[in-house]
Order: structure tokens, then C-alpha cells, then sequence
């Protein structure tokens, strides 16, 4: 008798897509997908899509596999001694096996006036509203974005390069993953847009008003609409759902990404902690998380020890406009090096990694299991976990095969 085996994916992200389709190179395993969106965000591309400048959803359809089962919806809890999850809609859906993959997005800001005053920019709606009030706003306002990480970064050059007034409040560093050499390329390109930028700890922001922000010296920077990107957080459902998760709340896993709970929830992407040493965040660690987790799933219906995570980063690419950007080279243990690719270089490789991205995806639905994980010796992920003080050692809960 064929088997029939029930996976369902909770996310429908870079790392919940990866996932679903190579499961699919099972026959016996039936894939159920649920997200609260009907289309797949095409993440890296939202500061073009509030910029005017790109759009960032595709269809499922060029992504997701035929097999794979989509359900729009939200999953409110995990039973995980039921093996099913409850849906916000009402029901169940029941599982042999899950995938943990519900990605990250804006952190609850803890600055007064952040949360009603601020627009984050971390999932689509969050670009929607963003996008409205700066068309509500005059084209003569000004606009402050809080917080220089990568987003912050790629917000601030999108709006300069369509005109708008644009202060950056970094609150700390320009761009802290980059090598100085990097930071001073980003600045030098900020700076020929028109973008303010301060740094230091002065800049960091103590009050959000509806027409501008403090700053930890007192001084107020004025604007008409205020960008918040300082800080992303993962969705409480682990923690609802009495799941043992890190201190940020992502699900708190092996380095097989299976749950130290329960070895038939498996975790990906943003809202995973393998080891309780995460990944930085990133399409770059959700993809080939998803390959992972789904070859783990894989693994244990085939009663095989699943492998370990083997996660090599290359770079960090940030876009500087449409004509701009810079590829930071890394490590393979994701610490930046000196060399980098700016100016017209950087955008053109900046475009190929965010093509590459659904490249990636629709090649595994269309051939489930093509997509590469990297073969080489785990020493890189090794690095990351003696940095952390961590020994990888799986949870002795999750050493056992899943009956």
C-alpha cells in the first residue's frame, strides 16, 4: 500500500515555498501550504513597491508547485500533541509532519508615539499603508527613516531618488553588518541623493510625533511621514502554542531544524533558532532553511538520520536606487570583508540575486529536489556556533526517530 503522508507548511515565504515544493519530490506526501496571503511577497522588493519604482508580489502560481495545496488563512495555534493546527477561520487541519515557517516581520517598537505614528516596512500591508500616506503627504515633506540596517538603507535612497526629502536616523552605525570600506561607499551614494544622514548615539530616537521625532540629545528633526525600521521580530505562535522557543520567540530547534519539542515540527527561515544560535535574517539563510527543513521531513519518513544544517553566506547586497547598489562580500560564517562591489556593478548584481530568488523557487516547483544545498564541510556554521558559545548538540527529544 502507497503511503499518505500529511505535511503541512505553515508560511508561505521564502523559506515555507522552498520547503513545500521539494517535499513534493515525495509521491506519498501530500503538501497543505497555509498563509494569510493569497499571493507571494516578493519581500526584497517592497521599498520599490512604496517608492513606485517595482512591484513585489507574483503569483503562486509561478512559484508553488501544482501538488501543493494552498490554504488562505492563519493559523491561530499548533496542536501539537493533536498533530493538527486551528485555523483563525474555524477548523483544523490535521499533520504527520510540520514545517515551522512563518518568517519574521516589524518589531513592536517601544518608543512612544513609534507604533502610532511610525510606518514600518516589513510585510505588504505594512508597504501598502506606507505608500498611501506618502501620497497623502505633500511631495515637499519631508520623510525620516529610523533605523539603518539594510531596509532603513534601501528605503531612504528609493524615496530620495524619486525627489522626496530624506533624513536617516541610524541611531548607531551606517549599515552595521558592513565592512567600514562598504559603509563609506553607502555614505558617499547617500550623500550625492540628498539623504541626511546621522549617526551615533545621538541619533538615536526617544519620540515619535505626527510631524517629527526626538532625538537622544533633544534635538527634533522635523518630517510629514516617518519610516520605522528600526528592528524585526517573529510571530508568537510558538510561544502560543507552548512550543520551547529562543528569547525572541522563534522556534527554539536542533541542527536538523527539528523542534527540541517534538521531532515532527521542523522549523525554517526567520522564525527558526537552530541551536538557539539564528541565522541572520535573510532570504539568503530562509531559502536553502526550506531545502533543509524539507529534506529533514523527508529523512525521517524514510527512517534516515536527517543531516545537519550546512548554512554558507556569501554576501550582503543592498540596493542604492535603481542605479545603485553594493554587494558586500562575507565570510562563509556571515562576517563582512573588505571587498565589496559598488555604483552600477553593485545594482546590476543586486538585480540578479532578486531575479535568482524566484528563479530558485520556480525551479524546485517545477523539479522538485533541483535546488543545490551547500556540500561543503560544516565549519562555517561551526564558527557562528562557538562564537555564540553553543555546542549544536541535538536536544536528546530529538534524537529519537519520529515513531
Amino acid at each position: 500500500m502507497a503511503q499518505h503522508i500529511e505535511v503541512v507548511v505553515i508560511g508561505g515565504g521564502y523559506a515555507g515555498v522552498m520547503a513545500a515544493n521539494r517535499l513534493t519530490k515525495h509521491d506519498g506526501v501530500a503538501v497543505t501550504l497555509i498563509n494569510p496571503r493569497a499571493r507571494f511577497v516578493h519581500r526584497v522588493r517592497l521599498h520599490q513597491w512604496v517608492g513606485g519604482t517595482g512591484n513585489a508580489v507574483v503569483d503562486y502560481g509561478e512559484v508553488l508547485g501544482e501538488r501543493v495545496r494552498i490554504v488562505t488563512d492563519t493559523v491561530s495555534r499548533i496542536d501539537a500533541a493533536g498533530r493538527g493546527v486551528v485555523l483563525a477561520s474555524g477548523g483544523t487541519v490535521g499533520y504527520d509532519y510540520l514545517v515551522y515557517a512563518v518568517g519574521s516581520g516589524s518589531a513592536a517598537p517601544q518608543v512612544p508615539g513609534a507604533a502610532e505614528f511610525g510606518h514600518p516596512l516589513a510585510t505588504m500591508e505594512e508597504a501598502d499603508r506606507l505608500r498611501a500616506a506618502l501620497d497623502a503627504a505633500p511631495a515637499t515633506a519631508g520623510v525620516t527613516v529610523v533605523g539603518a540596517g539594510p531596509t532603513g538603507i534601501e528605503i531612504a535612497a528609493e524615496l530620495a531618488g524619486t525627489g522626496r526629502d530624506v533624513t536617516l536616523l541610524c541611531g548607531g552605525s551606517l549599515g552595521p553588518y558592513l565592512h567600514p570600506r562598504g559603509r563609506r561607499s553607502v555614505a558617499g551614494r547617500l550623500a550625492r541623493l540628498g539623504v541626511t544622514v546621522l549617526d551615533g548615539p545621538a541619533s538615536r530616537v526617544t519620540e515619535v510625533f505626527r510631524d517629527g521625532v526626538r532625538l537622544a540629545d533633544g534635538r527634533r528633526v522635523a518630517g510629514g511621514v516617518t519610516v520605522w525600521t528600526a528592528g524585526f521580530g517573529v510571530p508568537d505562535l510558538a510561544v502560543r502554542s507552548g512550543l520551547s522557543t529562543d528569547g525572541e520567540g522563534r522556534l527554539l530547534t536542533d541542527e536538523t531544524l527539528t523542534s527540541v519539542d517534538d521531532p515532527r515540527i521542523v522549523g525554517a527561515g526567520d522564525s527558526a533558532a537552530p541551536s538557539d544560535v539564528a541565522l541572520r535574517m535573510s532570504c539568503q539563510a530562509a531559502i536553502p532553511m526550506g531545502a533543509r527543513a524539507a529534506d529533514t521531513v523527508l529523512s525521517r519518513i524514510a527512517g534516515e538520520r536527517p543531516s545537519p544544517l550546512v548554512q554558507a553566506f556569501a554576501a550582503q547586497c543592498v540596493s542604492l536606487g535603481r542605479d545603485d547598489g553594493i554587494f558586500q562580500f562575507a565570510r562563509r560564517d556571515d562576517v563582512a570583508l573588505w571587498l565589496h562591489l559598488a555604483g552600477r556593478s553593485g545594482a546590476k548584481v543586486k538585480e540578479i540575486v532578486c531575479e535568482g530568488i524566484i528563479k530558485h523557487l520556480a525551479g524546485e516547483a517545477g523539479k522538485p529536489g533541483s535546488y543545490r544545498l551547500h556540500r561543503l564541510p560544516g565549519n562555517a556554521r561551526h564558527r557562528q556556533l562557538l562564537r555564540a558559545g553553543s555546542s549544536g548538540v541535538p536536544s536528546r527529544r530529538t534524537a529519537e526517530r519520529a515513531s
